[in-house]
Order: structure tokens, then C-alpha cells, then sequence
């Protein structure tokens, strides 16, 4: 499995930004795709993950109302449309691919990208 983020860059507070993922070599049909983010000095944090096969969204209570992640299975891609962004947004986000677990309803992430960085000013 191999990810390649894109798209990330420098934004004003206020703006929007969409980073991209593209995943080639998934071939599970549980898989689950999410994204990361990890700020300076901090922890790696889940964002926001897709099952797509279950019909399933989820995000953190930080971003809910903000950011939105979407699959489009025909180009094998996740985007994470990132609205009203905050300097605490600001940090390096990482596409991550796994298999869903329906017995924990979480996505069991075992794939990493590189990261793509998202500055918010």
C-alpha cells in the first residue's frame, strides 16, 4: 500500500484548503482511509476517517463542523476539505489507510504517507 499526500501549503485564519491522499495498492474491501495530524511538540491525533463500503464519516469534535472527508473510489483518493481554519490547525497531516473493525467500529490503520504540511497563520 502506498499513499502520496498533496496539497497542503500556507493559509490565513479564516481560509479553507482541501489536501488530497491517493492510495494505490488497496485492495480490501473494508478498507478504511483517515487522516492525522501532528503538531509541533505534540502527539499525532486522528482527524477524521472514512469507511466508505460501511457509509461511514467520523471526525474530531475540533474539526466537526469544519472539515469534511470524502472518497472518490474511482480515482482512489480521500480529500479532507479543510473550512474556517485556526493557527491551532497548523501542523503536518498524514493520509492513513487500514482495514475496518466492525466488532470495535474503529479503522485499524496500518498504512502511513509521508505527510503533507498545513500552515495556518
Amino acid at each position: 500500500v502506498q499513499l502520496v499526500e498533496s496539497g497542503g501549503g500556507s493559509v490565513q485564519a479564516g481560509g479553507s484548503l482541501r489536501i488530497s491522499c491517493t492510495a494505490s495498492g488497496v485492495t480490501d474491501r473494508r478498507h478504511c482511509l483517515g487522516w492525522f495530524r501532528q503538531a509541533p511538540g505534540k502527539g499525532r491525533e486522528l482527524v477524521a476517517q472514512i469507511y466508505s463500503a460501511g457509509g461511514r464519516t467520523d471526525a474530531a469534535d475540533s474539526v466537526r463542523d469544519r472539515f469534511i472527508i470524502s472518497q472518490d473510489n474511482a480515482k482512489n483518493t480521500v480529500y479532507l476539505q479543510m473550512n474556517r481554519l485556526k493557527p491551532e490547525d497548523t501542523g503536518v497531516y498524514y493520509c492513513a489507510a487500514g482495514v475496518w473493525s466492525a466488532v470495535q467500529g474503529i479503522c485499524d490503520f496500518a498504512y502511513w504517507g509521508q505527510g503533507t504540511q498545513v500552515t495556518v497563520s
